[in-house]
């Protein structure tokens, strides 16, 4: 067999896994990276992430028209409807774009669906029109992601509640319209984890550090304390003391979507690399006929298609209703091998375009630099590890690995 013919039907082979609207949705969500993202990595990059106002409405703009912003969310909440693996699909090609470009796209985080019809309407669908953003505050400087060390405090008062705290790394708190708190409700003896809806402007909330990280993304991750901050008993979301079962939820998903993303960028390194290999020549041959070339990116390949089968997967777990202890085990198996995979690529890639990959107009430099953090939030390599480990002894062997 050719090696067209091999590829038209390895592409026909992954189709036929998908519904026709499946397929649609794909095609529309790469054409909206290819077309609008993708063009403008090197803007973002030379403006450190800040790329002009009428981009980052274009930007909102057409990914509202494609039908590509809110995926998860309910259709009457004005978000898409998606299964998990639809997701993965757009995310997936979200993925195949530096600079974070895809964060001006139209979403807001799992738990605002768990809010009251009034928290919805105030919050949830304001946010999917691009009209606001939220941030989730839960990493503390002594607690990354295990509630159980968190030191936030909630105390009852005659209105509510009042909110004592710090709150690291809060992704997108710089510009966030509402921020969603992680603390111990005090009750009695009892500290039970809650989340708690805040709006930005209520006194008491300070924005004590904004650091710069190694990406070059379009927001932030500033530090966050939280002084006598008063909010009612209808901030609460998820009740009292549903804050972990939501968080864990939130993690889930953020772990698939982060593998998604991974399996994009593994794409489009891939893509990019062996076009330079193929056609960059050293020593009167293509780089791409040595082995200290083409044999990483077999290896980046394999590591490439193995994540994705395994997200994928995953995906499919979640929305079939699978045990979601399992769901969640997966779903750190498939972000550790997907993030640490990711960044091996990126490192080849680099080492393939020699001196051209230590550009930051360079895909691959962009890359590296971006994929680093995936091993980092949402929960470290390691905490993954732990998590996998945990469901070996607890849940078997075979439940875990099929």
């Amino acid at each position: 067999m050719s090696i067209e013919a091999s590829t038209v039907t390895a592409e026909l082979a992954t189709a036929a896994e998908l519904t026709q609207e499946q397929q649609d949705l794909r095609e529309r969500a790469r054409r909206f990276v290819d077309e609008v993202l993708i063009p403008n990595e090197e803007l973002a990059e030379l403006s450190r992430g800040q790329i002009p106002e009428e981009l980052e409405e274009r930007i909102k703009h057409e990914s509202i028209e494609a039908g590509l912003s809110g995926g998860l969310h309910a259709r009457e909440n004005g978000g898409q409807g998606w299964s998990k693996l639809e997701w993965f699909l757009v995310e997936e090609q979200f993925g195949r774009s530096t600079n974070a470009l895809s964060w001006h796209v139209p979403s807001a985080y799992n738990v605002l669906a768990s809010g009251t019809p009034a928290q919805i309407e105030r919050y949830l669908k304001p946010a999917l029109r691009g009209e606001l953003h939220d941030a989730y505050a839960v990493t503390e400087s002594d607690a990354g992601s295990d509630p159980s060390r968190i030191e936030a405090t909630a105390k009852r008062t005659d209105g509510g509640w009042v909110i004592n705290g710090e709150k690291w790394f809060v992704t997108y708190g710089d510009i966030a319209a509402v921020y969603i708190v992680m603390a111990n409700a005090v009750e009695g003896d009892d500290l039970l984890p809650t989340l708690f809806l805040v709006d930005r402007d209520r006194p008491g909330i300070e924005m004590i550090a904004d650091p710069p990280f190694t990406h070059t993304y379009p927001h932030g991750h500033p530090t966050i304390r939280f002084t006598d901050v008063e909010v009612a008993d209808d901030d609460v979301i998820g009740g009292l003391g549903g804050g972990e079962e939501l968080q864990r939820s939130w993690f889930t998903e953020e772990r698939i979507g982060i593998a998604a993303r991974g399996v994009g960028s593994m794409w489009r390194l891939l893509e990019e690399a062996v076009s330079w290999a193929v056609e960059r020549e050293q020593g009167g041959a293509r780089i791409f006929d040595y082995q200290g070339i083409s044999f990483p990116l077999a290896d980046s390949a394999a590591d490439a298609a193995a994540g994705r089968l395994l997200t994928m997967e995953v995906a499919r777990l979640a929305d079939a209703g699978a045990d979601p202890k399992i769901v969640h085990a997966k779903a750190s198996m498939a972000k550790l091998f997907v993030t640490e995979a990711a960044y091996r690529c990126a490192d080849r890639a680099v080492q393939i375009f020699g001196g051209r990959g230590y550009m930051r107009t360079n895909v691959a430099e962009r890359f590296l630099r971006e994929l680093r953090v995936d091993r980092i939030w949402e929960g470290t390599s390691e905490i993954q590890r732990l998590i996998v480990a945990r469901a070996l002894e607890r849940r078997g062997v075979e439940r875990t690995l099929h």
